[in-house]
């Protein structure tokens, strides 16, 4: 039986990002020629068209979406193998891509990275930070290793690490502190006093989520794009949010007027979790590096 080669899968993976042969091969650093013969010779081998084209547009097939999904698997899967021999076996050695969203980055990464450096110097993590869904993306096309993402969200078949927990609390300007204490649910705040986070930041869902807020009046028509930004906004005096105890504990509120209120209900918390791939044999390195995190979320 003959096999598809490593490098017209890396092809078909190109075009598959891209959608456009050009590009792909550009990318590629081939000529378009060379990938169009690759994927042609691929689609030969399987006995299946891969990919429907004409002159100014391509569509994967169903088939050919199976086989892309195929295709991330063995790339992954072969990346991982050398990168285990280079390392002499050792699954603590090497680089692994990191990603975190906004609202966790600046209050773990720094110390996890430190932490990892003490624990296992022969590893490298090479961090990135971007929203959720960009990071989900980029781990089912293998462009990171892990994720650290909030839970609650839709992970699909990756696999699932809780490593902690991170409460919200209330944050308001000092002066309104006597009024804040007397809440006894949210549906008591002012209208359109509740300041968030833009909507492509999961923490805006996860905090209404947990402080049981569904009344869309509440919400300040301000969206900040950072946890900075909304601090910012809340100094002026007249609104009030939902922030994570994680940041407030790395010191976000230091120098400002605010102070930050335990919520009047239980459960008033986001979980934090690592999230890889379930065909990634890197695993047992992946687990090691959330409980490290772990270690951190519960001495912090």
């Amino acid at each position: 039986m003959n096999l598809p080669s490593i490098k017209q899968l890396q092809y078909l993976l190109a075009v598959h990002k891209e959608q456009n042969f050009n590009r792909a091969a550009e990318a590629c650093h081939i000529s378009q020629s060379t990938l169009s013969v690759a994927i042609n010779n691929l689609e030969e081998l399987v006995g299946q068209q891969l990919i429907e084209r004409d002159n100014r547009k391509l569509m994967f097939t169903a088939m050919g979406e199976l086989v892309v999904e195929q295709a991330r698997m063995i790339i992954d899967q072969s990346i991982n193998m050398i990168k285990l021999i280079e390392a002499d076996g050792d699954v603590m050695a090497g680089d692994v891509r990191l990603g975190c969203i906004p609202t966790i980055a600046p209050f773990l990464l720094p110390r996890l990275a430190k932490a990892s450096r003490q624990e296992y110097p022969r590893l490298r993590l090479r961090l990135v930070e971007d929203t959720t869904a960009q990071l989900m993306s980029q781990l089912e096309k293998g462009e990171i290793d892990v994720a650290i993402l909030a839970l609650p969200i839709d992970t699909g078949s990756f696999h699932v690490m809780n490593v902690g927990k991170d409460r919200f609390k209330l944050v308001a300007h000092n002066k309104l502190k006597k009024d804040l204490e007397k809440l006894k649910d949210f549906t008591q705040v002012p209208d359109g006093s509740l300041m968030l986070l833009e909507k492509e930041h999961c923490l805006r869902g996860h905090a209404l989520e947990a402080c049981r807020l569904s009344k869309t009046e509440k919400i300040h028509p301000f969206e900040a794009t950072s946890l900075t930004t909304l601090v910012t906004m809340l100094e002026d005096g007249e609104g009030l949010s939902f922030l994570p105890d994680m940041a407030i504990e790395a010191g976000l509120l230091k120098n400002t007027h605010l102070i930050a209120l335990d919520m009047p209900f239980e459960n008033a918390e986001r979980q934090i979790g690592f999230i890889w791939r379930k065909t990634s044999f890197r695993a047992q390195c992946y687990r090691n590096i959330g409980l490290l995190a772990e270690k951190l979320l519960t001495l912090k």
